[in-house]
């Protein structure tokens, strides 16, 4: 039976009326409904209200879009829904998680280099402002994984770094700035990711903290979240062998992802943390869900384990006919059904959407579009990123960069993303207008690579080489490093000439660069690519605007030739 009245719904005699008027409603089928949270692919509005009067699903999730689109889609699918929907986006960064033309405050990392609370909070005002100025009422931010192994290519810059207190800190003002706006955060990624050097997307990656280990660090975080009130948590598909041993006291001898664990999910998070709040899977067709059942079980079995809500689809009636095919055949048992349901809907009631729903509120309209990108969120991203920007390594003194020292630049772009060409252009036109001249390189061939490599010639043509990294952290890449395009030192690509011409590196994304290019002497973090976070670098890089940041992470990667 769940306390309604308890942390973290706190609903009232009314609230807990609608819950179980509204449950004792539905059919199973209904029911079975609830359950999931689809990925809704198409942006077109008739197609969407199909769906939605179609079936009664307790949440669905929405990528970012044009925002008056976006506004308009999700109106009209509350417009026909039965109860309403929790509708849910990537709240991670700013308000770029649900619009084109969001404000992006900059990841979590920029965030924690501030060192700065006040911060946090802001970007879990923007989230919070920008994402409800749409429709949107669930968040699946913060992340609270700690980014304990600089190799994990998926945590990284997502993070508010390696020191969980500054995860603590940061994750509690995030969230009190989002749901100041009528927005669930929903903290992630249960047991906690960070440890292992994998990917869960791509396979079922491990904690492998010991007990003690996990309580002094992941621990701490969860407790003081759950104990402070978050509506919802995210499980990720991560096995850890000691959470499970601490619970059954046996051996644990498979690798069981902790969102179809019932010693993790029931044992330990409903059990020893008392966690009372709504639980969902992370996105089910990642291959870490699938390590230990096949899906026909998994997707029933992971709602009896614990989760109450199953994020995303395989195929979306297939696995609506796995879990009513579970319900029926006892593998999702009636107590866990209800139960599940009923967290659902009392997430839905403590945000008061049954009655935003009855009175029509819960729909916006172009008044509340005024927040999206507005002047205090910009400014609050400028501060951020003035903040944040952290000059890491400056062993040679070349700082600050000015066309009367180093003209002739050499500009190297590394990276293998969308967003490069964008990068770029900017690079050179902030160069260009402050009065260098700019060459960018161009990856040689096999047959010119070794044509051309006079030192002393080199030396004549630039008088700087610029690095910009623009290796983001994304889904599917499983290392976050560089990648040279040509052989050893050959061409002009791998630094061989840090000795020859003065060398800056300057990275929007991963921070740990320094790990693959040691021997470079001037290093910056800017974490991000934003256009602001872009300009602002280059400012600091010309001496316009002092180097603020504290590195949250050990950028130097535990090791001494990174220092030097």
């Amino acid at each position: 039976m769940v306390d309604l009245k308890a942390n973290p719904f706190y609903l009232n005699d009314e609230q807990i009326a609608w819950v179980e008027k509204t449950r004792s409603a539905m059919t199973d089928d209904e029911k079975a409904e609830q359950l999931l949270c689809p990925l809704m692919f198409t942006d077109d509005e008739e197609e969407l209200k199909s769906i939605i009067s179609a079936h009664n699903f307790g949440a669905v999730m929405f990528r970012s879009g044009v925002a008056e689109k976006v506004q308009r889609n999700l109106n009209a699918m509350q417009k026909v829904a039965k109860i309403p929907l929790l509708i849910a986006a990537n709240l991670e960064n700013g308000g770029d998680g649900v619009a084109n033309e969001g404000t992006s405050m900059g990841n979590q990392m920029m965030v924690a280099a501030t060192d700065n609370e006040e911060r946090a909070y802001q970007l879990g005002k923007i989230c919070g402002r920008e994402g409800s100025a749409l429709g949107f009422n669930w968040s699946f931010a913060p992340v609270l994984d700690i980014d304990m192994n600089y190799h994990n290519p998926i945590t990284n810059v997502r993070t508010y770094g390696s020191d969980y207190t500054r995860t603590i800190r940061m994750g509690r003002q995030y969230i009190k700035g989002l749901t100041e706006e009528g927005i669930a955060p929903c903290i992630k990624h249960f047991p906690g990711d960070g440890v292992d050097e994998r990917d869960q997307h791509l396979l079922t990656s491990v904690n492998t903290l010991s007990i003690d280990e996990w309580e002094a660090t992941y621990g701490q975080i969860y407790r003081t979240m759950i104990n402070e009130g978050a509506l919802t948590a995210m499980i990720g598909h991560i096995a850890m062998p000691a959470m499970e041993e601490a619970v059954s006291g046996q051996p644990c001898n498979e690798v069981i992802p902790a969102s179809c664990s019932k010693n993790i999910l029931s044992g330990y998070l409903r059990g020893k943390l008392g966690f009372n709040g709504l639980v969902s899977t992370d996105a089910s067709p990642m291959v870490g869900f699938l390590s230990n059942s096949v899906r026909r079980e998994a997707v029933p079995l992971c709602i009896e384990y614990g989760c109450d809500v199953l994020l995303f689809n395989k195929d979306l009636e297939e696995d609506l006919m796995y879990m009513k095919e579970g319900i029926k055949n006892g593998l999702l048992s009636r107590a866990r059904l209800e139960d599940a349901v009923t967290r659902i809907l009392a997430t839905k009631a403590a945000l008061n959407l049954h009655t935003k729903h009855a009175d029509g509120s819960i729909c916006n309209g172009p008044e509340q579009m005024k927040q999206i990108a507005c002047e205090e969120h910009l400014a609050w991203a400028r501060g951020c990123a003035d903040e944040g920007i952290t000059l890491v390594k400056n062993v040679q003194n070349i700082l600050p960069l000015s066309p009367a020292k180093t003209k002739k630049v050499l500009l190297e772009i590394l990276g293998d993303f969308a967003s490069n060409e964008r990068v770029q252009k900017q690079v050179v036109d902030i160069l260009e207008k402050e009065g260098f001249d700019v060459t960018v390189y161009v990856p040689e061939t096999f047959e010119t690579i070794f044509l051309n490599q006079a030192v002393e010639d080199f030396k004549k043509k630039y008088d700087l080489v610029l690095y910009v990294a623009n290796i983001e952290t994304a889904s599917n890449k499983t290392v976050s490093r560089i990648n040279w395009h040509t052989l050893f030192g050959a061409g002009n690509n791998l630094p061989w000439f840090v000795k020859e011409v003065p060398t800056v590196f300057v990275s929007f994304g991963n921070p740990y660069h320094l790990l693959d290019a040691p021997m470079i002497k001037t290093f910056v973090n800017s974490y991000s690519n934003a256009p602001h976070i872009v300009d602002m670098t280059f400012d600091k890089l010309f001496g316009k605007s002092e180097f603020k940041g504290k590195s949250p992470v050990d950028a130097f990667c535990g090791r001494w030739d990174t220092r030097l």
